[in-house]
């Protein structure tokens, strides 16, 4: 449609005022200018009614129409009955799909003539051509199909140049929407087949349907008889549509620009690439990949095996298509496979003397696990290459076992690489996946080569006592070959399917305990254990690592914040008895924070913290000061727990002389129940060698507790207390104060060896006691312990209990270091 066919001078927008309306014999007969009737123009006072749920429709509209068959085929015969094949389409709200009540329907309507009606399964279609408006005045049927009376409205009309310009804007906003939408030209046709733009009613109500209103909106425009109001309503409706539709314009010209910029660009960019290669200045991505490849292996030392499988996964991916899945993952291969170290390897520093200053400037205390680190270095150096040894670091929580492994990477100067085995269920993460699906990877040994970029990295596998396993396999298992000295120089990775030497690597694994370690995994490596720190060894790691560490994390001096080695003592001793430093590292966090807060707020320009300031920071002390209980059949045994060493009172008390018997309290464990019993029998079965009572326990019921009954106790190593805890009740004598002990105790009275020696003697020292009774057998223990611990004690040893018996109750003949 062209702007010469929507140009309309203002002679043609004048309104023709001859035209009139005439009622005869109730039919409405519309005279065409010149006064005469047509038959097709005279219309009916009854109607058959239609209801329209989507949107009014409009006199100016030709629209095909489609209804339910069933409800509304009886209505559409009789229509079809009528010579002028008339009906009353009413816009009505319908919520449901069956036939709405007359109360739904709206007032006024559209009277339409039915052409084409056809059938089409459950539907009827036909062709509505629109007339004239009406009003229904009386409903004769209000049940399907209905009928009614109808009054037929004439447009008001309004002469003037207002409603010229009103026609004038229409036109103007009817050619800009099919200059947008051309969409629109079709109707604009069928307007212009049935009509002329002069008629200025009509030209409103075309424009009112050609929009997308809500259908209230076009009811409103439908029912306003005035068509200056009306045309004001459609080109209210026409406007808000050429906002909408410049709005969808812009959107698609925006999206149509990036598709086409993507286009463009990915066009220019082959063209480039063709235009490089045939000028020799660059290469395909095939050739590209390949070279680089190729790049990559050299001065690398390839196994034959290796350089074999590798030329044939390039000779394969020479010839693939890039865009072929096959490639992707032949890529993927090649590019693990070359990115891996083969014969790379890192210098080792074998200055035993520099190892030893390292792991000194490293670490406080511990001087056994350095001295068994620094012999296992010497032995590499002597040997000129390190490896063939997988140590194990035993030990609870926050002793230090990662960070002594970083300092043995340190010392040799070597790449470390620690990854956790806490967890992990998938035999995969240690031997790779196969490469049959996508996304396929290889193990964490190959993962750790790749990273370090050199054979000879020191791995640390963390937690490995915390190794699980599931229907994806036992990762335990499958670290048997990577842990074995004999075979990983042939390590298989399912992934790369290639033997790969892990032998040049030092393997350092850590663990908390060793029960949930397979026996297997175990024997393949050699144990370190540490056992935690004594005091004096807490306060110098806290003097010299933890506490200034903590200073230049947080941008603080010495001279703005200090704390004395009193407090830190104190600390030691009443907030931070466990094995490690990780709770006393905390500990400092916590003093450090709430000292800083009275920095920032101008109430200290320099703190320093004492003793008195401990409570003050960090609340009650964690740890009251042990008690050591005395009189008749108590006795002090030592105990190991995983914070340490503890004292453990042991108290026996006679109930009555009614009936014989032994009774135990205090949350005791299995073991500890039976070690009980033995001493219980061993005693009962020597009181001839009493000198008093010797019949005590043939009537008595004895009463055997250990304090803190909330406290699980465990172990066999209170044997040898609770026998002379016994014995003292039955002599009716006291052990003499300051006085602990410790050992196993056996039917035939012999004294077996236990462990925590190191804790239980730094234990007794806490509280005070300078005299312990240990087994014979853990003589050697006690001598290896460090010069600090040992200083002031009194230690005897005893190999069976007539030899404590002799120590606790002043006879001659005891065994005494």
């Amino acid at each position: 449609m062209s702007d010469d066919e929507l140009y309309l001078d203002e002679q043609t927008m004048q309104e023709q005022d001859d035209d009139s309306v005439v009622e005869e014999d109730n039919e409405v007969v519309i005279s065409d200018p010149k006064g005469l009737a047509l038959p097709d123009d005279v219309l009916p006072d009854t109607l058959y009614i239609l209801p329209i749920s989507s949107r009014p429709f409009f006199p100016a509209q030709v629209q095909p129409v489609m209804v339910d068959a069933d409800q509304w085929e009886d209505t559409l015969e009789r229509i079809a009955e009528h010579p002028q094949a008339a009906v009353g389409l009413v816009y009505a709200d319908k919520k449901t799909k069956k036939a709405p009540t007359i109360a739904e329907f709206r007032a006024i309507g559209c009277v339409a003539r039915v052409h084409k009606a056809e059938k089409q399964n459950d539907k009827l279609t036909f062709v509505a051509q629109g007339v004239k408006r009406f009003e229904v005045v009386e409903w004769l049927s209000e049940e399907a199909p209905y009928l009614a009376r109808v009054r037929y409205l004439s447009d008001v009309k309004s002469q003037g140049d207002e409603a010229k310009a009103y026609s004038i804007a229409i036109l103007d906003a009817i050619k800009q929407l099919i200059r947008l939408n051309p969409l629109f030209s079709e109707d604009l046709k069928q307007y212009l087949g049935r009509f002329s733009f002069n008629e200025s009613g009509l030209l409103a109500d075309f424009a009112a349907s050609i929009t997308s209103a809500d259908a209230e909106d076009l009811y409103d425009v439908l029912a306003t008889v005035s068509v200056q109001t009306r045309m004001h309503k459609a080109l209210t409706l026409l406007k808000k549509e050429l906002e909408i539709a410049r709005l969808q314009n812009e959107i698609s010209a925006e999206v149509n620009d990036k598709i086409s910029k993507h286009q463009r660009d990915f066009f220019l960019k082959e063209q480039l690439k063709i235009i490089q290669k045939e000028l020799g200045i660059s290469k395909d991505d095939r050739t590209s990949d390949v070279e680089s490849f190729q790049e990559r292996l050299e001065n690398k030392v390839l196994p034959e095996a290796v350089e074999e499988k590798i030329h044939d996964e390039l000779h394969k991916l020479s010839i693939l298509e890039t865009g072929s899945p096959e490639y992707g993952v032949t890529r993927n291969y090649l590019d693990w496979a070359t990115s891996l170290p083969w014969g790379v390897h890192s210098k080792d520093n074998l200055d035993i003397a520099l190892a030893r200053e390292t792991l000194e400037s490293h670490h406080a205390g511990v001087g056994d696990i350095k001295d068994r680190i620094v012999e296992f270095l010497a032995l590499g150096a002597h040997r000129g290459e390190m490896g063939g040894s997988i140590l194990l670091l035993v030990g609870p929580p926050g002793v230090g076992k990662t960070s002594i492994g970083k300092s043995v990477a340190a010392s040799l100067n070597r790449k470390f690489y620690r990854f956790s085995l806490g967890g992990m269920r998938d035999e995969a993460e240690i031997k790779g996946h196969r490469r049959t699906y996508i996304g396929a990877l290889p193990g964490k040994f190959v993962q750790a080569l790749k990273d370090v970029e050199v054979e000879n990295p020191v791995i640390m596998l963390d937690e490995i006592d915390k190794i699980g396993n599931s229907f994806q396999g036992d990762p335990a298992s499958a670290l048997l070959e990577a842990l074995d000295p004999e075979q990983n120089s042939e390590f298989l990775d399912h992934y790369l399917d290639m033997r790969i030497d892990l032998s040049k690597a030092l393997f350092i694994c850590t663990a908390n305990q060793l029960d949930t370690i397979p026996s297997p995994l175990l024997d393949r490596m050699d144990v370190i254990r540490l056992s935690g720190y004594i005091g004096d060894e807490k306060l110098a790691i806290a003097k010299q690592h933890l506490w200034p560490k903590l200073l230049k994390k947080n941008k603080l001096l010495k001279k703005q914040l200090n704390i004395t080695d009193a407090a830190l003592r104190h600390i030691i001793e009443h907030y931070a008895r466990e094995a490690g430093v990780r709770g006393l590292d905390k500990l400092l966090q916590k003093i450090l924070r709430k000292s800083v807060v009275s920095l920032i707020t101008g109430e200290k320009e320099h703190i320093s913290v004492g003793v008195k300031d401990v409570e003050t920071l960090l609340g009650m002390p964690y740890f009251r000061p042990e008690k050591t209980l005395q009189g008749v059949g108590v006795v002090t045994g030592l105990a190991w727990t995983s914070m340490g060493g503890a004292t453990l009172p042991i108290e026996a008390s006679k109930v009555h002389d009614l009936t014989r018997g032994l009774k135990l309290t205090g949350k005791l464990g299995e073991v500890m129940k039976e070690s009980a019993d033995i001493a219980y029998s061993y005693v009962f079965s020597h009181t001839k060698s009493y000198q008093k009572a010797p019949e005590f326990f043939d009537s008595s019921l004895v009463h055997l507790h250990v304090p803190e009954g909330a406290t699980p106790k465990d172990g066999p190593s209170a044997g040898v207390a609770m026998a002379t805890a016994l014995m003292s009740l039955a002599r009716n004598e006291p052990v003499r104060r300051g006085l602990a002990m410790t050992g196993e105790l056996t039917l035939t009275g012999q004294v077996l060896a236990v462990g925590g020696i190191r804790e239980k003697i730094i234990a007794a020292k806490r509280s005070k006691i300078s005299e312990v009774i240990l087994p014979e057998p853990n003589r050697c223990d006690f001598e290896e312990l460090p010069d600090s611990v040992k200083d002031g004690m009194t230690v005897h040893f005893a190999e069976r209990f007539t030899d404590v018996e002799k120590i606790v109750f002043n006879k001659s003949g005891a065994s005494l270091h």
